[in-house]
């Protein structure tokens, strides 16, 4: 598996209009997420498509920034007290405040310290200082 952009978001951002997300305006969140969920990138749309294999709470990405296509949040971002099952991927999404309505954005499942398996301490998340960031287009 590789770092990847949900082909329905893609999608959004190429269509008449552009993408319904405002990276900087917008709740953006982070979600731990297990290995229960295999993603399918070509029709995952939704938060619900991923939420019963999440594990702690997701976090907004705060001081978020797009520039020349790189999308950057401030870092760290900790989830606290963390149990559950082995993380393996980062889920990104817009957070509408309903699961099935909240589109997805990104899947990380390639990073350093994943996975991870939570002892009820703390998971803290550090996005990548290098041309990537979170994520880049």
């Amino acid at each position: 598996m590789a770092n990847t952009i949900y082909s329905l978001y893609k999608q959004t951002i190429l269509s008449p209009g552009g993408s319904p997300i405002n990276l900087l305006t917008d709740t953006i969140r982070a979600a731990l997420v297990t290995a229960g969920y295999t993603p399918n990138y070509a029709t995952d749309q939704y938060y619900s498509s991923v939420s019963a294999n999440t594990i702690g709470t997701p976090q907004q990405l705060t001081s978020p920034s797009v520039t020349l296509g790189v999308f950057n949040a401030a870092s760290p971002v900790t989830f606290t007290a963390v149990s559950g099952a082995q993380v393996t991927q980062i889920v990104i999404y817009k957070d509408t405040g309903t699961g099935s309505s909240s589109p997805l954005i990104a899947n990380i499942n390639v990073s350093t310290g994943l996975p991870v398996t939570p002892n009820g301490g703390n998971i803290t998340i550090t996005w990548d200082s290098g041309a990537n960031k979170i994520f880049a287009l």
